[in-house]
């Protein structure tokens, strides 16, 4: 068994071995067991169930909670040549009758479905019917009530084990500790099933953690150096999510916003447009996300502290999926513990509940005043020991201070307690830096013990004592009496004498790239390619998204970022050897090979291509052929028909200029193209109507053509 799922992954997905366990969980479900699978994000989790599923009779049923991610995948599937197909409210009932058709005819290989469609009493009838190969229940924590991504749909596809008890079901999550493992088992039923827990870690992804300090100004910083990367940025509100988009786009970085309270459409062209265009920054609350499976994220900033360990782990885990170096970077405040202390207050949900929530927002903040490796902190919350630091964190790389915090710490913990545990930071600062002003004297607290005894510290530090102290939980928010600060019952060995405290001692960042994260600090995106790797691997880029616009995919489903240093690396000489680059299957090699090649060969590289568009215009212009423009520029005609095309699609010549049609062809090609309805159909889709009948390059000026007339 093992022998052909080995085959599989070479022939369909270009991979010469599998990653950690997924050898053995294929294996499991392709021999008809369940099995439950914690992998994190990144670490091939689709392999899991798309092997098994291409080595079982039937078709496969996989649950995903996201349309975007069930396209998504289908367009990978597609471009790898499996037959696969999304069932989801973007169909027509014409077209969800069509797709019936065709998967009683065994024309689909992999279905992808919503779990509340998934478990209508249609469907499931209509599933009855079906040879049913595996089902896989993607993102399964969903189906956990105490976790972050609740679906309550999910709790509903328990009742697959006992309807399908003769196929096996895999159930998949990046995120779950062990008590949300548990629920997964006892709501699907999986009792019987293997379980397969890898290691949490992401090794390529670099954490950095810093107190804010003009967070705007640290994050232009911090994106400073990854100009032309793709990212994310978090944030807590919708309002601050377009304020701070269009800050950046003022600052002349490209971003785009992303939240709930958005219109559909809006918030659907600009997820496209992430996963379809490079380099952009998608600035966004959490409602952005899941569903996410674009590669190449080479970072995921935060703007403010996420509610939980489980959330920041999956929201940092969209940075780095392809293997390649990623960023995590954080700015938090004392305002952030507080808005997110409230947030939970005035939530629903019963205590028990609040109290659960309330322990992973105390987790969250140790990790951001952790001493330690940030990354054996992070790992020993999900009960995973890393043995030594990871050298990989801001911590192990810059190193921790602390000091003896123990004196002002209990000057700062008596001004709350001796102004009456009613007020905030601001104020109690005020006291211990005696400033004599109305707001202090009303109460009279310029007659405090306490007030001026703090003159030798400034505001900041005592803000960041005072952050540290709420962080430790030896001083808490009253959210039902004015919203200050109050002593925590943890505090009064401290008051008395009995222990000392050390905290960690706050050092401005240097400008260097080490101090955001960067360079030596984090190995980002920028670095991925040597200066003189640049050339060629922008080369390898613009082909790249060439060929996705023809076949209307992501840029990342034709090669990822991997695969295209790899192949920048390994120089690939002739078909063979590319075949040998990881990720080049078989129906990759046919469609794409020739094409890269020829860059790598320099035959078609971009700064010749750059140097002869002008004159390929002018020649084009002055009425000679593409043969007669090639034999010009010793070059080959295809490369010629692909400068003409985008010249074209960029309004730099007429479809008249480039090519000498006759009209009844011309009409012919673009009626092919316009046939349908929506956007135009990638020129795989009308190809064969012309096959011998003319070159397909033509093809592609015609349809550029067609395109930029629609975006007029």
């Amino acid at each position: 068994m093992l022998e052909q799922a080995q085959r599989v992954l070479k022939d369909i997905f270009g991979y010469d071995s599998f990653r950690g366990r997924q050898g053995a969980i294929i294996e499991r479900v392709a021999s008809g067991g369940d099995a439950l699978v914690l992998m994190p994000t990144g670490g091939g989790k689709s392999l899991c169930f798309q092997v098994p599923a291409l080595l079982r009779e039937g078709l496969a049923v996989v649950v995903s909670p996201l349309i975007a991610l069930m396209d998504d995948q289908v367009a990978t599937l597609e471009e790898l040549g499996v037959a696969a197909a999304s069932l989801n409210s973007t169909l027509s009932a014409e077209a969800q009758r069509d797709l019936a058709v065709r998967i009683r005819r065994g024309e689909i290989k992999m279905l992808y479905l919503a779990p509340e469609r998934l478990v209508q009493p249609r469907m499931l009838e209509f599933l009855h019917g079906l040879q049913i190969a595996l089902f896989a229940i993607d993102e399964a924590h969903c189906v956990s009530a105490w976790g972050h991504d609740f679906r309550p749909e999910y709790l509903q596809l328990g009742q697959l084990a006992e309807q399908f008890p003769d196929v096996p079901r895999i159930a998949l999550t990046a995120t779950a500790d062990k008590r949300t493992r548990e629920e997964i088992v006892t709501r699907l039923h999986l009792q019987n099933a293997e379980r397969f827990l890898s290691s949490f870690d992401r090794p390529n992804i670099f954490y950095r953690i810093v107190p804010k300090d003009q967070p705007r100004k640290q994050l232009l910083t911090f994106l400073g150096e990854r100009r032309g990367n793709a990212g994310i940025v978090y944030c807590l509100s919708r309002k601050k999510v377009d304020e701070v988009a269009a800050f950046l786009c003022a600052q002349g970085f490209p971003a785009l916003s992303y939240h709930a309270g958005l219109p559909s459409d809006v918030r659907a062209s600009n997820q496209k447009r992430f996963l379809n265009e490079e380099g952009l920054i998608m600035v966004a609350t959490i409602a952005f996300g899941m569903g996410i499976d674009k590669p190449n994220v080479r970072f995921v900033a935060h703007m403010d502290l996420p509610k939980s360990l489980e959330a920041y782990y999956q929201e940092t885990g969209r940075g780095g999926r392809d293997g390649l170096p990623a960023d995590a970077w954080m700015a938090y405040g004392l305002q952030d513990v507080l808005m997110l202390k409230q947030m939970l207050q005035n939530s629903e949900g019963d205590e028990v509940h609040k109290r659960v929530e309330q322990h992973k927002l105390d987790a969250m903040l140790a990790l951001c005043e952790e001493t330690r490796c940030r990354r054996q902190a992070l790992l020993g919350y999900f009960d995973e020991d890393l043995p030594q630091p990871c050298g990989h964190c801001d911590n192990c790389m810059d190193g921790v201070q602390t000091w003896d915090a123990t004196e002002p710490a209990r000057q700062a913990l008596s001004a709350i307690f001796r102004t009456g545990q009613r007020y905030g930071v601001g104020h109690l600062v005020d006291v211990l830096l005696g400033k004599d002003t109305e707001k202090v004297r009303g109460p009279g607290h310029e007659k405090l013990a306490v007030f001026g005894v703090g003159k030798d510290r400034s505001e900041s530090e005592w803000r960041t004592i005072y952050r540290q102290l709420v962080a430790r939980g030896l001083a808490d928010v009253d959210l039902e009496g004015y919203g200050g600060l109050r002593l925590s019952a943890t505090c009064r060995p401290l008051l008395r004498g009995e222990v000392t405290l050390e905290l960690r001692k706050e050092v401005k960042a240097p400008s260097s790239s080490r101090g955001t994260g960067s360079s030596s600090g984090g190995s980002p995106a920028s670095q991925l390619v040597r200066p003189d790797e640049r050339e060629q691997w922008e080369a390898l880029r613009v082909l790249r998204r060439k060929l996705a616009e023809e076949h209307a995919v992501p840029p990342y489903v034709i090669f990822p970022d991997s695969t295209l240093l790899e192949m920048l690396r390994s120089k690939p000489g002739n078909m063979a050897e590319m075949a040998q680059v990881s990720g080049v299957g078989a129906r990759k090699l046919e469609r794409y090979g020739e094409a890269f090649l020829e860059v790598l060969g320099g035959t078609e590289a971009p700064a010749p291509v750059a140097d002869i568009r002008h004159e390929l215009i002018s020649l084009a212009r002055a009425g000679m052929t593409p043969t007669q423009i090639a034999s010009q520029l010793a070059c080959t005609e295809k490369n010629v028909y692909s400068l003409l095309a985008e010249a074209i699609g960029a309004q730099q010549l007429s479809l008249e200029q480039a090519l000498d049609l006759p009209e009844d062809l011309l009409g012919e090609i673009q009626d092919a193209f316009l046939d349908g309805e929506g956007e135009l159909p990638p020129v795989a889709q009308v190809q064969e109507q012309f096959t011998g009948r003319v070159p397909e390059g033509i093809l592609y000026c015609v349809r550029a053509a067609l395109q930029s007339e629609f975006e007029v």
